[in-house]
């Protein structure tokens, strides 16, 4: 399991009445609705002076100049959210490329900056700079209250891989809460958040950013239902206090020449972090009609009140946890239970003889279990990759085919050379197909269906369902591998007469089809980084998701030393279902003290 570590939406349509005032909490709004007269209409405006966009809605009031926001100011607090405004030296809009190179986007070098009127509630600035061009569209939503503004660039040099628009001179004190790894409250220069990117969804989860202060704060979020490809930039090397949001253009980007499209809100809002996070909740809800697939999940996941991970299939283990919380209240992942190897000969799923006792004592016994299947890693020793190898996943801009091999406990990538891609099934190889390619979602159900039904199975795992980044050839069937992955879950959900599916990670595209996720710790697969109990205590995913997907902890929790005692903590305050690794019915007989702990959480 050690090679585990190596794998390591741009519209804006109205999301309807219930989003109309991020003023303060949903449940306050209820009861103003029942109150009587509908309220005066509300009003937004844009207006361009002296070369600045002054934008006014009800709940916020901001100045943008060249494209730099100048002034951020809460109507609903009073509070200002940019302390040190710099039209001088920063530029607010980048052009990224493939190579890591950034152009900034601005009037230097005999280039020009024009502000334009547009209507009463729309302007524009346009950027003509000596390494490319770009258009900053900034309008208002009366309804909402919203700012909203949608950055695009190009140039003439090909290989441009996303436009980035930044807010600089953020107010040191504002705390980031975004949900990466299942959520985070840190500090803008706290150095675990400092100078990174997040990619979406694969670390970035879903597509907005809460920026925390007293008695209220302001949040970014996206109305993505496209699949489009975006980043989370937090901090530079030199500077914590800058934000950048990207939106990529789908690969190839060898020749591409722009990108944009993606259209960011920014609003303020009153109480907490929890208040926006549930208005982004309540616009994913109508955007995807989340409570049409709610009403399908199984009510037993609910009250799942304990987990294993990687589970050994020793029957005397299902024993022990029945005497500490009733089997029906207890998911297992399953892994070791095919004939082959752990990790080889995917698309094959054949169950051992002992395997199939352990199932079938499972599902006498009432625990939920969930073999371990995959969901686009393949082995290309195996026949069907004749099928599908000309739709693998190839980086976005190495070119590199994306998957693994595993030799002596450290990754050593996929082979190049077509004669060692298939001679080499003791070295782990394994090639991600892209979930798109319809042909791989129908072996993969078959091959799944036919296991499913000669164990009885009413739940199983795939696994790898976080990776969907973008990547060199990104549409398949016209869907990128996002796009791809929600139809492949979806489609294994259906198989029979209807699956439980669990799957790796847990994000805004997967929690839609997962009715379990399994979720990382933050940037600690493996083994903790330092700091990263600082990203205990936020349970934001839980609170985004878990209407509809439960989350189950991932490894290194058997509480064997302060460690892993760390992990199993920092998995139930992100809102986990206590989990456990166990290697033997002996470490539940005779728990240690941290896992007497889950034993006794769970079983209260």
């Amino acid at each position: 399991m050690e090679r585990r570590k190596f794998i390591m939406t741009a519209g804006y349509s109205a999301a309807g009445a219930y989003l109309a005032s991020p003023l303060t909490d949903p449940q306050s709004r209820k009861k103003a609705a029942l109150k009587g007269p509908a309220a005066p209409p509300k009003t937004a405006s844009v207006e361009v002076r002296d070369n600045k966009v002054m934008v006014e809605t009800s709940t916020l009031s901001a100045v943008i100049e060249k494209g730099v926001v100048t002034s951020f100011k809460s109507k609903i607090t009073g509070e200002e959210f940019i302390e040190k405004p710099d039209t001088a030296t920063f530029r607010a809009l980048k052009l990224l490329y493939m190579n890591k190179s950034v152009e900034e986007i601005n009037e230097e070098k005999f280039g020009s900056t024009e502000t334009r009127q547009v209507s009463g509630q729309m302007a524009e600035i346009i950027f003509h700079s000596w390494g490319g061009d770009g258009v900053l569209t900034i309008s208002a939503d009366p309804e909402s209250g919203d700012l909203m503004v949608e950055p695009s660039a190009y140039s003439s040099r090909p290989g441009v891989l996303a436009c980035r628009w930044c807010l600089s001179g953020l107010k040191p004190s504002l705390e980031l809460v975004a949900p990466l790894f299942q959520g985070i409250r840190l500090r803008l220069d706290d150095p675990l958040i400092r100078n990174n990117r997040w990619a979406w969804p694969q670390t970035w989860e879903a597509g907005f950013a809460v920026f925390q202060s007293s008695g209220g704060g302001f949040w970014i979020h996206t109305r993505d239902t496209q699949y489009r490809f975006k980043a989370l930039q937090t901090g530079t090397e030199s500077d914590p206090f800058i934000i950048g949001l990207d939106s990529e253009s789908y690969g190839p980007v060898d020749n591409n020449l722009s990108a944009g499209g993606i259209c960011w809100r920014l609003n303020a809002y009153a109480g907490d972090w929890k208040v926006p996070v549930e208005f982004y909740r309540q616009w994913y809800w109508q955007a995807y009609k989340l409570e049409e697939e709610e009403k399908i999940r199984q009510p037993w996941i609910h009250d799942l009140k304990l987990a294993l991970t990687w589970c050994p299939g020793r029957p005397e283990i299902l024993d022990a946890v029945a005497k500490w919380v009733p089997p029906k209240n207890v998911i297992l992942h399953f892994n070791n239970w095919r004939t082959d190897n752990y990790d080889e000969n995917y698309p094959d799923f054949n169950a051992s003889e002992s395997a199939k006792a352990f199932i079938k004592k499972c599902h006498e016994m009432g625990f939920h279990v969930m073999p371990h299947f995959n969901s686009i890693d393949m082995d290309p020793s195996h026949p069907v990759y004749a099928q599908v190898r000309d739709f693998p996943y190839r980086a976005v801009d190495t070119k590199e085919l994306q998957g693994w091999s595993w030799y002596k406990g450290r990754g050593i990538g996929v082979p190049e050379s077509n004669l060692n891609r298939i001679n080499n099934r003791d070295k782990k190889v394994m090639v991600k197909i892209h979930p798109g390619l319809s042909m791989w979602r129908s072996i993969l159900g078959s091959n799944i269906l036919k296991a499913a039904q000669d164990l009885s199975l009413e739940t199983v795992f795939i696994d790898v369902t976080l990776c969907i980044w973008n990547i060199h050839n990104c549409l398949v069937e016209s869907m990128t591998p996002a796009e791809g992955m929600h139809r492949l879950i979806k489609h294994v959900s259906s198989l029979g007469k209807g699956l439980v599916v669990g799957g790796e990670g847990l994000n805004e595209i997967t929690a839609r089809g997962l009715s379990v996720g399994q979720a990382h710790l933050f940037k600690s697969w493996q083994s903790n980084i330092e700091g990263v109990e600082r990203t205990g205590g936020c349970n934001l995913n839980q609170l985004l998701f878990g209407k509809l997907c439960r989350t189950v902890g991932y490894n290194g929790l058997g509480g064997r030393n302060s460690n892993e005692e760390l992990r199993l903590r920092l998995h139930v305050e992100h809102g986990a279902i206590p989990t456990l690794t166990v290697r033997s019915a002996e470490d539940i007989n005779n728990p240690n003290a941290a896992v007497k702990k889950i034993l006794e959480l769970a079983a209260g």
